[in-house]
């Protein structure tokens, strides 16, 4: 029986996988689809409107008295539907002068529905350009039933496929932080049901959704399930990412998702108030960007900077609460910069427990960026008095993550089984522990070593080193060759 159950689930995801694949192949056909992120982008905000049809359709048989905030010309069942409907010019005139003009003009007052929408398609836009092919591309998802929690949670799945998809998407890379990093960031901060979660970056949402699955194991009613929905909270600066979170944020049943279309940085610090404070925070930041000119001023003089993960940290010591606690991403950059990340750094140990820094290997975020990256894990209220590293070590046989080979969840029991065991043995190879006299010694560079760990290049023979430098030589000539034929 349970291996008939495991066929029929397979079956159904590739039926559902099969659609998002047809829905690809038919975009690409079309003159006005450029690239991975618009595809990505068109694609989703039609599926938006089939969710958010569904879940009005799933309203409506609760609550006989439910009125859409959508003008019923517009509603997805009312023109999209009917896979004979309009198509060609026509169905591209609808879409351009009725669905998107209405859309952008709702009246918000009074409806936090109307608001989400109206917000989702401030800064989205139809590529297509063709009418017959975008009909094609309606029939598609018609297929999909978003009433059916089945076919729901089998497009969850397909959803992360996407997201992925994302990462060749040129700088649209940035948005999609490995599913394996951020749920082991929110199973180690744990926010618990009745805390504020908030991802001032939240992209896609990913943070987000892992919070909302660990605390969803404690709801018992609907009440708390609303509880949860508004205790959720993310901001995102750019559309396509906050489209996507929206999006997937309703299809983890959210109806009205609590996340704002702003840049977090663009609001002054002394203008954050005891009602923006919140009890956990997880989030990776932009790093290796700089801000526009001018939002540095919206922080303290000696932090002022146009790094953006600087800048989103110090907000994060301003939003957490007393024994509020946080897990972010940071790169290298952060723990042996000086200047103004040495007064952050400063800071950060002075007024929170910095307990934690897990130090991961090359290539997590590949090939977005090669940049090596850390998670740091501290809580508000006391100040730090030692600060545990971990080194993650890569699995047997692997020099590096890339696309192919991918960090995986599993990966982190090993730092999870540490986590209420420091000092046990078993783990001597791979964690260390720091005083903080040590780290102000060395004007606050967080940048420390593995002193138990051994160095590759350590046990390498001659002819090894020799044919590792040969292979980056070979790789060199390769690439300036390449370059040349671009001129």
């Amino acid at each position: 029986m349970d291996n008939l159950y495991i066929s029929l689930k397979f079956s159904d995801f590739m039926a559902v996988g099969n659609i998002i694949h047809s829905i690809r192949n038919i975009m690409r056909k079309d003159p006005g689809v450029d690239g991975d992120a618009q595809r990505i982008s068109q694609m989703t905000w039609m599926i938006f409107l089939k969710v958010f049809d569904a879940m009005e359709e799933e309203k409506e048989a609760e609550d006989s008295k439910y009125k859409s905030p959508l003008p019923e010309e517009i509603r997805w069942r009312n023109w999209a539907s009917d896979d004979e409907g309009i198509t060609g010019d026509e169905l591209l005139d609808f879409i351009n002068e009725e669905v998107f003009d209405k859309i952008k003009a709702l009246d918000i007052e009074g409806s936090r529905k109307a608001m989400i929408v109206r917000q989702v398609f401030e800064d989205t836009y139809n590529y297509m350009k063709n009418g017959v092919l975008m009909r094609q591309v309606i029939n598609e998802i018609n297929k999909i039933d978003f009433t059916s929690s089945k076919d729901r949670h089998l497009f969850n799945d397909i959803y992360e496929t996407i997201l992925k998809e994302l990462q060749s998407a040129g700088s649209a890379g940035e948005f999609y932080t490995p599913r394996a990093v951020t749920q082991f960031i929110v199973d180690m901060v744990n926010p618990k049901l009745g805390e504020i979660v908030l991802d001032p970056a939240c992209g896609t949402g990913g943070f987000l959704i892992s919070s909302l699955e660990n605390m969803r194991k404690e709801v018992d009613n609907v009440e708390e399930l609303q509880t949860l929905a508004k205790n959720i909270r993310g901001i995102e600066k750019k559309p396509l990412p906050h489209l996507l979170c929206m999006t997937n944020l309703i299809l983890h049943d959210i109806e009205e998702p609590n996340i704002k279309h702003d840049n977090s940085l663009s609001k002054p610090l002394r203008e954050y108030f005891s009602k923006d404070m919140v009890d956990c925070v997880v989030t990776n930041p932009p790093f290796g960007g700089a801000e526009e000119d001018g939002i540095e001023k919206n922080f303290p003089t000696e932090f002022q900077t146009r790094e953006t993960a600087d800048l989103f940290l110090i907000l994060i010591t301003k939003l957490l609460r007393d024994e509020g606690r946080c897990g972010i991403v940071l790169p290298d950059g952060f723990l042996f910069g000086e200047g103004v990340k040495t007064r952050i750094k400063e800071k950060l140990l002075s007024e929170f427990n910095l307990h934690t820094i897990v130090r991961l290997p090359n290539g997590v975020f590949n090939p977005y960026t090669g940049i090596r990256t850390n998670l740091l894990f501290f809580e508000k209220g006391k100040p730090t008095k030692d600060i545990w590293y971990f080194e993650h070590p890569l699995p047997e046989g692997y020099k590096t993550y890339n696309k192919g080979k991918p960090i995986r969840i599993k990966e982190f029991d090993f730092e999870k089984e540490w986590w209420n065991d420091r000092d046990n043995k078993k783990f001597k190879n791979n964690c260390w522990k720091v005083s903080i006299e040590e780290i102000e010694k060395r004007n606050f560079n967080l940048d420390i070593n593995n002193p138990n760990g051994k160095v590759e290049e350590e046990s390498l023979s001659s002819k090894e080193i020799l044919e590792k430098l040969e292979n980056s030589f070979e790789k060199s000539k390769e690439l300036i060759e390449k370059i040349k034929g671009e001129v």
